[in-house]
């Protein structure tokens, strides 16, 4: 699979990796600022949080930090993984690595915890649902994917697999590492981890539909 084939060309794809054209930068921030609400309403929820939260929360309790720090600690180490795929950090790696952690923190501290079961589980599809449009929006902006996105389309980029695929592969993975620290799972966790994959597929399949 082709990097074209993975992440489209659109109209608000950057000029290079560091690109500051107003466009592609303010697509870059409000699709971030989307996915941090995202994994702060799946959070909230209390039905089973991200794979990826609940690794962060999994440290956080282990080594006495914020699920914040933790987030940005994760997305630090993953980056390691990066060298083998000769993936290169752009503007949206640093932006994702903060903009994710700090709207996650905000969502958690500001809003409203649902106590109804059906609340909940508005949360989880709502968190889902920003989760994949604002991945798939932020990785065609083409200024270098975030930490753990980027090691789900060097993945793809490398063996020619499909992003559905690779993504549930990732988020099951660190699930049962997350739980394994004492983060909470629940039946959210599950729905999370077998969709969302899924879920940024298809998103990048619409997009693609304004490709240039």
């Amino acid at each position: 699979m082709s990097k074209y084939k993975v992440l489209p060309q659109t109209p608000w794809t950057a000029l290079s990796l560091w690109s500051l054209e107003w466009r592609s930068l303010a697509m870059l921030c409000l699709s971030l600022t989307i996915v941090g609400i995202g994994e702060g309403l799946l959070l909230l929820s209390d039905l089973g949080s991200a794979p990826w939260t609940i690794l962060s929360q999994g440290i956080s309790l282990q080594c006495g930090i914020s699920v914040g720090w933790a987030s940005f600690f994760i997305s630090v180490t993953v980056m390691l993984l990066w060298f083998p795929l000769k993936l290169r950090i752009g503007l949206g790696t640093i932006l994702n690595i903060v903009l994710i952690a700090f709207f996650l923190g905000v969502t958690v501290k500001t809003a409203p915890v649902p106590t109804a079961l059906w609340g909940r589980f508005v949360y989880i599809f709502i968190g889902i649902f920003c989760f994949g449009i604002g991945s798939a929006i932020y990785l065609t902006c083409h200024q270098g994917a975030g930490p753990r996105d980027g090691l789900m389309v060097g993945l793809c980029q490398r063996f020619r697999w499909k992003v559905g695929m690779v993504r549930t592969c990732i988020e099951v993975t660190v699930c049962l590492l997350g739980f394994c620290l004492g983060g909470t799972v629940g039946v959210g966790t599950l729905i999370f981890a077998l969709s969302i994959g899924w879920a940024v597929q298809f998103t990048l399949a619409w997009v693609a539909r304004f490709s240039r």
